[in-house]
Formats: structure tokens, C-alpha cells, sequence
């Protein structure tokens, strides 16, 4: 979607929000390390998590983002890897209020952010070095199956990247082959928060973001590179608009 400039009202609310929830973000950090060290490991997860429902809350009331959800029922109750197309830093937010608790994987550096980085570091991802070639990707499928082994859904974003609203980048095989060697099934995410939340910008444009979750997908017997193919092709054919 193209945006024409931003009006005044737009650039005044987008401002407002990247304010607040920032600071929202610096002052609830200090609470995270104080109390959520001390928490386990399902509480912990919800009392970080006050902070992502009070930036979609922010969101949906200074930005004017709504949201529509569609295929809800199909998030399995069981371990399952989640793989989700990636346009913006909104469907970070959101899908740690869909599905909690959940472990991501995230690029070590993160970690190393003052207060977003503390808070993050308590949720235990799973932390990868890109630069490792390989041997991240050993790191990601021996995290990976200890978290869905302790009964934790994960997060994957296959293109790795920030995509245009509109596109779909090349997926890597590493969530599928989590989910093939695990054994759990694999769950497909499709939307379109790029247009809302386009990249490279703290300007928050108002509209509906739609997210649509697909059945299961079964991965018994196959080979990663096909599941890969099917997760791909849903999102593909499913992508909002």
C-alpha cells in the first residue's frame, strides 16, 4: 500500500505513541528485572507481557490500527513451531498477545539493548548468532526442541528480514526442519502490519491489519523443504488484500 504524506493529526499521534510506549517500555523494564527474575517461567511471561498489551492498546487508540483475526481455533493447545511472514516490528508485538507464552528467536544483539534487551532476556529465547552460518542453525534446532519439549509454542519469522507490504521474501527451512525433527506441526501466519506499520519510519498510519492463522500443517513423513513450500504458499495465497 502507498501512503501519501502523512497529515498533521498522523504525525502528532505517531509521535505521541513512539513517546509513551517507549517510556512506558524504560520504566516497566525496571519492574521486569525485579520482580519477573523472581517469577516462573508461564507468570513471568504474562507480567512482561503487560507492557506488549499496553503498546497495542496505544496503538489502537493513538494510531487508529484495528484489528481483525481470522482462524484463531486453529492455534493448537500442543508444542508447535509458528512461522509467520515479517513486514514490521508490529507483529512482534502481537503475537506475543495472541500466544502466551511462546519463545522466539531473536539475534543475540538484542539482548544487549538497555531495557527492551532486559525484559527480552527474561523470556528465555532462543538466541542465535547469524554470523555462525551453520552452527546457528544447530543452536536454533537444539534450543528449539528443548522449548517445545517444556510444552512452549515457537516463533519464527522464515524471511529473516522486514519485507514491503505486498511481498513475500524467500523463506529459510530453519522453522520447518525444527518442526519436522520435533515431530509437532507447523502453524502458518499471514498479514499485511506493513501497511500500518511500514518500515523504515515511526510514522503509524490508521486501518485494519488483518492476521490469518492457517490449520495446522502436519509434518510427519515429509522433508522440510516441502513444508517450507506449503507454509509459503499459504501465506502467499491468504495474504491480506
Amino acid at each position: 500500500m502507498q501512503h501519501d504524506t502523512p497529515s498533521l493529526s498522523i504525525k502528532v499521534r505517531s509521535a505521541l505513541f513512539f513517546v509513551l510506549y517507549n517510556l512506558a517500555g524504560i520504566i516497566y523494564s525496571f519492574f521486569c528485572v525485579i520482580v519477573g527474575f523472581w517469577l516462573p517461567m508461564r507468570p513471568r511471561h504474562r507480567f512482561i507481557n503487560q507492557w506488549t498489551h499496553l503498546t497495542m492498546w496505544l496503538d489502537r487508540h493513538l494510531n487508529g490500527v484495528k484489528v481483525q483475526l481470522e482462524g484463531a481455533r486453529n492455534l493448537p493447545d500442543s508444542p508447535c513451531v509458528v512461522l509467520s511472514n515479517h513486514q514490521s516490528s508490529w507483529e512482534t508485538f502481537f503475537l506475543q498477545t495472541l500466544i502466551c507464552p511462546q519463545t522466539t528467536v531473536v539475534k543475540r544483539e538484542l539482548l544487549w539493548i538497555p531495557f527492551f534487551g532486559w525484559g527480552l532476556a527474561l523470556l528465555n529465547p532462543i538466541r542465535i548468532d547469524r554470523s555462525k552460518g551453520n552452527a546457528a542453525l544447530k543452536s536454533l534446532l537444539k534450543q528449539g526442541k528443548e522449548r517445545l519439549q517444556q510444552g512452549l509454542p515457537v516463533v519464527i519469522f522464515p524471511e529473516g528480514t522486514r519485507q514491503l507490504p505486498g511481498t513475500i521474501g524467500r523463506f529459510n527451512h530453519g522453522g520447518t526442519m525444527l518442526a519436522c525433527q520435533a515431530g509437532v506441526p507447523v502453524v502458518a501466519i499471514s498479514s499485511n502490519s506493513g501497511d500500518c506499520w511500514p518500515k523504515g519510519t515511526w510514522i503509524r498510519y490508521p486501518g485494519t491489519i488483518t492476521v490469518r492463522i492457517s490449520p495446522p500443517i502436519g509434518t510427519e513423513g515429509k522433508k522440510a523443504q516441502q513444508v517450507t513450500a506449503e507454509v509459503q504458499q499459504w501465506i502467499q495465497e491468504h495474504y491480506p488484500g
